[in-house]
């Protein structure tokens, strides 16, 4: 099968996961919240599937491009 790796958007810290490892998961699905500059930004799911792997924990602090997490589609 597929997968789609989910890297962040911008450089920040992980606030809060939102999905476990092996929930599926709709496009549009929030997945976790970050932090950067004292805003709040939800990364989404690109498409419809099955959290394989969380790469991240919170309050882990990550770079722009880091791999966050992997679905399988």
């Amino acid at each position: 099968m597929a997968t789609m790796d989910v890297p962040s958007p911008m450089a920040g810290s992980v606030k809060e996961l939102l999905v476990a490892a092996g929930e599926a998961v709709e496009e549009g699905t929030e997945l976790l919240i970050l932090e950067s500059m004292k805003m709040e930004i939800p990364v989404e799911s690109p498409v419809a599937g099955t959290v394989e792997e969380i790469a991240v924990t919170a309050p882990q602090t990550v770079d722009e491009g880091q791999l966050l997490l992997r679905i399988r589609v």
